[in-house]
């Protein structure tokens, strides 16, 4: 509590360059053709039209991108739970703050993708929230132990890999003539950017004043290896985790997001945080500081196998989120180079 407190005091200064306000932040609304205009007809036929151009791949991933954004909840009540941010009755801290302000930024992200899939037509949405009710009620496994050293090493990989994800999503639907949709996926991965940016700034300041215990903090998530928010993604009447595991090398197999980001994520926060560097630290510590230094290197080496396994796997995408409608063959040799 004495570290949180006085890396707050350094936070508060610059906290300013990462949020940003309801008056001048975007909204759903800014992104949609309005109902109350005469052309509302034939602007949201445009989104209909855009829409059946996708493949189901694509389109599953849009999904499961937007059903992790809409458990926010199990999120901010997970964050606002660690030692440091101040409790309902006390007093208002950085901490605090920070976790009300990104928690109202994120909310955004899941009520825009909502909005376009709803107008789409392509998808069964009662299947889709009997997801989400799943997701929240089921919670997830971090594997950060209610710790803020844990969990801002967790939000700055997790966060960056959000935005690869939105960001190529975005980039593959306007081969397809998505404009509508690569807009709304730019928009999110500005703002996952912005808040990787943050937990990265909150990690460094934290290191400044505990080096030895963030770095084996640190080790240890890597070791337990960065799982993703939605681990346990479910379709109606399924096992906990199903529809995450079928949904997972479809993404890997349209470059969405693949193990080789996974390395690259970590090669930046191993630079960004000057992990190399760091000196005075425990026994115990320059061990973990050698295994992180190590570490990208050792991925790799089984990277090769994990891709030629991955392209061996059938790819099963049956999913109680799609409408029966095939506008596109599901085959991955008809996409775009």
């Amino acid at each position: 509590m004495e570290i949180m407190k006085e890396a707050g005091l350094v936070i508060k200064k610059d906290i300013g360059r990462y949020i940003r306000g309801p008056e001048i932040s975007w909204q759903p609304a800014d992104l949609f053709p309005l109902f109350s205009e005469k052309s509302w007809i034939e602007d949201n036929r445009e989104i209909r039209l855009e829409a059946s151009r996708l493949p189901n791949e694509l389109l599953i991933v849009v999904i499961a991108n937007m059903i992790t954004e809409e458990a926010l909840p199990t999120y901010s009540s997970w964050l606002s739970s660690l030692p440091g941010p101040d409790r309902p009755g006390e007093e208002s801290n950085v901490w605090g703050d920070w976790n009300r302000s990104w928690s109202a930024e994120e909310n955004r992200h899941g009520d825009v993708l909502n909005r376009w899939l709803f107008l789409s037509g392509r998808v069964n949405l009662k299947e889709v929230e009997s997801t989400i009710h799943h997701l929240i009620q089921d919670g997830g496994d971090t594997g950060t132990l209610n710790d803020p050293y844990r969990t801002f090493i967790y939000t700055s990989f997790q966060e960056t890999a959000t935005r690869i994800s939105h960001l190529r999503s975005g980039q593959l639907a306007k081969k397809y003539g998505a404009s509508f949709l690569q807009n709304i996926c730019t928009r999110i991965a500005g703002d996952e950017q912005r808040h990787a940016m943050a937990y990265r700034f909150f990690v460094s300041s934290l290191m400044a004043l505990d080096p030895s215990e963030m770095i084996l903090a640190f080790a240890d998530m890597m070791k337990k290896k960065i799982t993703m928010p939605a681990m346990f993604m479910r379709e109606a009447n399924r096992e906990k985790g199903s529809a995450f595991r079928q949904f997972e090398p479809i993404a890997t197999r349209l470059g969405i997001y693949t193990a080789e980001d996974y390395i690259v994520i970590l090669e930046n926060l191993i630079l960004d945080w000057k992990i190399e560097n760091l000196t005075g630290l425990t026994s115990a510590a320059t061990e973990a500081q050698e295994y992180l230094y190590k570490l990208p290197a050792r991925l790799r080496r089984t990277m090769d196998r994990y891709q030629v396994k991955l392209a061996s796997m059938p790819l099963n995408t049956s999913f109680g989120w799609i409408n029966p409608v095939e506008p596109f063959s599901s085959n991955f040799q008809s996409l775009p180079n």
